[in-house]
């Protein structure tokens, strides 16, 4: 049976192909999980895609990655990334390896994106390649 890797999106995530293309680029969330899907088969992977506007459900999600013991965690927690001191702590909380992803580079933006409390308690962070960033986690995910 091949591990699972959950895949979490944040707020806004949903809207993506939509929401400022010239950032965010013109993929979907189902685009990307076409082809996390795709790749996932190909690293013997199982992706288990999740989006949500809330918080606590991010939350909720984490930790039930450490109670079915899921590989990895891909989170892409959206603004929450530079808010959420409940999203931070329950990654601190989890033995589950987890890798901060972003489509832009948040450090290129505006200056409140430049902090992550997510990325100071993931195990890595993969930012700005669009969706390759979530390919590029994948492939994280499956060597550690």
């Amino acid at each position: 049976m091949p591990d699972t890797v959950l895949v979490l999106n944040g707020p806004n995530l949903n809207l993506l192909g939509l929401r400022e293309p010239h950032i965010y680029g013109h993929d979907t969330l189902d685009d990307i999980a076409g082809q996390l899907e795709d790749r996932a088969r190909e690293l013997d992977l199982d992706i288990d895609l999740r989006q949500s506007n809330h918080e606590g459900h991010l939350v909720d999600w984490l930790h039930e990655a450490q109670a079915t013991n899921a590989r990895a965690v891909l989170l892409n927690a959206g603004g929450f990334t530079h808010t959420s001191v409940a999203i931070h702590d329950a990654i601190k909380a989890v033995t589950t390896p987890v890798i901060e992803v972003h489509l832009s580079n948040p450090h290129a933006r505006e200056s409140f994106r430049h902090v992550s409390l997510v990325g100071q308690a993931a195990r890595g962070t993969i930012a700005g390649f669009g969706a390759l960033s979530y390919l590029l986690a994948l492939e994280a995910a499956a060597r550690i």
